[in-house]
């Protein structure tokens, strides 16, 4: 399943979050790191949803 994600740079690195999955969000130093984190959030976000079966 395909999610899209909001990706916002900051004096920090950068931020993201997936808007379909509340609560769900990372960051990273890089933008390319900050998609990586994501990815792998929605993975365990997602894996947490059909243990609780949500």
């Amino acid at each position: 399943m395909k999610y899209s994600v909001t990706l916002i740079e900051s004096d920090e690195g950068w931020a993201v979050w997936c808007d379909q999955l509340p609560g769900c969000c990372s960051q990273g130093a890089t933008r390319e790191e900050a998609l990586a984190n994501i990815r792998e959030a929605i993975s365990e976000y997602r894996e947490a949803q059909a243990e609780l079966g949500c």
